[in-house]
């Protein structure tokens, strides 16, 4: 008689050679799919595949079937992967010029994409300022309320908020500057 099936691994481990080559065969394509798609360059959505598979070995033991399929699991790596290599590209935006084909464009990532980024990046500038100062930035600029009715509904005076929005603002282009965004 059999063992039950919880018993039974679901896949070899991924810290091993067969372990990371079923990974690859079952999630490598449609990893490399989203990378191109974000990146807009073939070599450097294969390099951030690599990438993906190379930490995903070498955090084998972090990976929990109870948390997260594998899927999702290599998806948040590739999406790490992506950022960290817009974020480079963006810092020396020098380099990828190096690898361009001349009748390419300046700017190869597409609007959509381009705009997903863009918005993760300005989350996580968002998640480094301080309470006060992100709720003040998001209610006045993102939901576009007058800092009179954000004052009112926070119980402070409306100087205290134009005065949150203005640090918060210094705050967040110090955040962004910190992360590599260039205006």
């Amino acid at each position: 008689m059999g063992s039950p099936p919880e018993a039974l691994p679901p896949d070899p481990g991924l810290d091993t050679e067969a372990g990371l080559r079923a990974a690859y065969s079952a999630h490598g394509p449609e990893i490399y799919r989203y990378a191109l798609r974000q990146l807009g360059d073939d070599g450097g959505a294969q390099e951030a595949v690599q990438e993906v598979f190379l930490r995903a070995w070498r955090r084998a033991d972090s990976y929990d079937p109870s948390l997260a399929s594998l899927r999702v699991w290599l998806f948040a790596i590739a999406r790490n992967v992506v950022v960290d290599e817009i974020r480079r590209l963006n810092v020396r935006p020098w380099r990828r010029q190096l690898t361009d084909e001349p009748e390419s464009g300046r700017d190869s990532i597409g609007p959509a994409e381009d705009t997903l980024v863009d918005t993760w990046l300005v989350e996580e500038a968002l998640r480094r300022l301080r309470p006060e100062h992100r709720q003040a930035i998001v209610q006045a600029y993102l939901r576009g309320r007058p800092h009179a009715e954000i004052a009112a509904e926070a119980g402070v005076p409306v100087g205290t908020i134009r005065s949150r929005v203005f640090y918060g603002l210094k705050a967040l282009r110090l955040a962004m500057d910190e992360m590599g965004v260039e205006p």
